[in-house]
């Protein structure tokens, strides 16, 4: 504890708040004296719903779902926590993130895949690599300050599946109605927000995507 130089909170808040704060607050208060930079794992859900206009990280924050608001008092509460440590905080805004295991491809190979069409809706990703990649930046310049972690173009969900699907030398699903589809009510959420999330902060820090639309990480899944 003592030798800690960077801590990186990954864990989400819940009905409590967050429970690294609530439980290790002191300790990094106290005990963490060659703390030099706290890195925070939020969402670009704290942005709400923009009606699929672009926004940054000065945007308004308008959550909508309640694990989006808990994020947006998470945030405050590590922002108001490193500035009393006077350490820097860089708070990462990711949106969905994919990569080997979780993607479309392995939704296709398992038949679970669905093409879902809510016209001009949009969904903003991120490949895990470069969340990573992100990280390895900001933590070495011990950068603070919020950076949305997203790659260059936000897409509508059914050109991925489709174009996973190319890639795979299959048929895609054929097109669902939004309105008519069987979705959970969690399912069913995350189509009440949309939104273009901008990346040129974190391009502005040094930060070069590995993988810059889901073409390439898609790929990259295919053939790692």
């Amino acid at each position: 504890m003592a030798v800690t130089t960077h801590l990186l909170i990954s864990i989400a808040p819940g009905e409590a708040g967050d429970p690294v704060l609530a439980t290790q607050r002191s300790r990094v208060l106290d005990q963490m004296p060659a703390l030099r930079w706290i890195g925070y794992l939020s969402t670009v859900g704290v942005y709400g719903d923009h009606g699929g206009a672009w926004v940054d990280e000065t945007g308004p924050l308008r959550p909508v779902s309640k694990r989006s608001v808990q994020r947006v008092e998470a945030e405050a509460g590590w922002q108001a926590l490193a500035d009393a440590r006077d350490v820097p905080l860089a708070i990462l805004r990711l949106s969905g993130i994919y990569g080997p295991g979780r993607s479309a491809i392995e939704n296709l190979r398992a038949g679970t895949a669905r093409r879902l069409v809510k016209p001009g809706q949009v969904f903003n990703r991120i490949h895990v690599a470069d969340i990573a990649g992100a990280l390895r930046l900001l933590s070495a310049q011990a950068r603070g300050g919020v950076f949305n972690v997203t790659d260059d173009e936000p897409a509508p969900p059914q050109d991925v599946v489709a174009y996973a699907a190319g890639l795979l030398g299959i048929d895609p699903p054929a097109e669902i109605a939004f309105d008519t589809a069987d979705l959970t009510p969690m399912a069913r959420s995350f189509y009440g927000e949309n939104k273009r999330v901008r990346n040129e902060r974190l391009k502005s820090a040094g930060y070069e995507f590995l993988f810059p639309t889901y073409r390439e990480g898609l790929k990259n899944v295919l053939t790692p």
